[in-house]
């Protein structure tokens, strides 16, 4: 399947394409492409947020704002990532699960990557909107499906052990 169509298929079984990347093995060049690629798409759900932001307060420059989300993006969120799935891993084997470490990552970047449509539809929301109430609650609807894909994930790569 195509990625667009694997995210698709996301938002209607959150295991199933998971559950397919993991059954072709661990590759570190895909799950990095994944977590790159979602970045990526994150930046841009953010732009109309950031334009709106510097439209109201012009003393940050929009390139400026824009070139820090940016570096934040595909510099440090990558870090942060390889270590949160680090923790994912180790509490998945305190949970008496079996798995390797590349699952936990493959669960984690593929739930950022199938909720970037998600997160577009949020940005443009919010860079109409205005932060509120509104973005708000559609910036925790957008969570909620994020950890809903992450658990459905991690649940199709670390099977139960026996005891």
């Amino acid at each position: 399947m195509s990625v667009t169509a694997d995210i698709l298929a996301t938002y209607r079984d959150p295991s199933g394409p998971v559950g397919r990347l993991m059954a072709s093995g661990p590759r570190e060049d895909r799950s990095l492409a994944m977590l790159m690629a979602a970045a990526l798409l994150i930046f841009v759900a953010r732009a109309p947020v950031l334009a709106r932001a510097a439209a109201a307060d012009p003393s940050v420059p929009l390139q400026a704002r824009l070139g820090i989300t940016l570096f934040a993006l595909l510099f440090m969120v990558p870090l942060l990532a390889y270590a949160l799935a680090g923790l994912l891993h180790l509490g998945a084997r305190l949970l008496g699960r079996g798995g390797e470490g590349w699952r936990a990552r493959v669960a984690l970047f593929w739930a950022l990557l199938a909720i970037a449509p998600a997160m577009l539809a949020q940005g443009l929301l919010e860079a109409f909107a205005g932060a509120g109430g509104l973005a708000s609650a559609t910036g925790l609807a957008v969570f909620a499906l994020f950890l809903w894909f992450l658990v459905r994930g991690l649940g199709a790569g670390y099977p139960r052990v026996a005891a």
